[in-house]
Order: C-alpha cells, then sequence, then structure tokens
C-alpha cells in the first residue's frame, strides 16, 4: 500500500472540471489532474432518475491532503451535492508515486 490517492470527482461539464484541477493543483493539494470531457451519468435526484452528461476530473493526491482537498472542491464546485470520492493507490511505479507525494503539501494547519 502507497500513501497515494485517486479522487473520482464529477462535473457538468469539462470547463469546470479543468477549472477545479488548475485550483487542486495550483494549492498542491493534487499532483495531478486528468480531464475524460465525455461520461453519461444516471442518478436519483431529489426523487427523480436523471441521465446527464458529465466530465469526470481524476485527481492523484495524498492520504493527508484528502480531507483539505475535499473541503475546496466543496467550496469551489457548482454542484449542491458533487460527487467526490477516494480510492487508495495499492501499487504503482516507485518513482511516479514518490513525485506524487512531493508534489503534494498539505497547509500545516490541515494535518
Amino acid at each position: 500500500m502507497t500513501n497515494g490517492m485517486l479522487v473520482y470527482i464529477t462535473t457538468p461539464t469539462a470547463e469546470e472540471a479543468q477549472r477545479l484541477g488548475r485550483i487542486l493543483v495550483e494549492q498542491k493539494l493534487a499532483a495531478c489532474a486528468n480531464i475524460v470531457p465525455a461520461i453519461r451519468s444516471i442518478y436519483r435526484w431529489q426523487g427523480e432518475i436523471v441521465e446527464d452528461g458529465e466530465a469526470l476530473l481524476l485527481i492523484k493526491t495524498t492520504r493527508e491532503a484528502v480531507e483539505a482537498l475535499i473541503d475546496c472542491v466543496k467550496q469551489n464546485h457548482s454542484y449542491t451535492v458533487p460527487c467526490i470520492t477516494a480510492f487508495p493507490i495499492a501499487q504503482g511505479n516507485p518513482d511516479y508515486l514518490r513525485w506524487l507525494e512531493e508534489s503534494v503539501s498539505v497547509p500545516a494547519g490541515e494535518r
């Protein structure tokens, strides 16, 4: 098991995904943001079945940064209840995982 985490976030548009990804990388809450510009989502919202086009934002970060990252996304996301889920990275290229950890910095007050 590594310290790396993969965070899955959906957004209404690729532009919002890009804006959020840039904020997270600039604030060093993420090492990298990948955007899948078009996905199709089917979900229940306020008692109705909804089918929408969305964008997918995949974020690489560390365990220590996940809580601050979630708070940041919630503050900057257009959805009332954004999908933000985090998964541990079990294995990977050691050089990449080292770079990931070196690229993320959690503010002292949020550790």
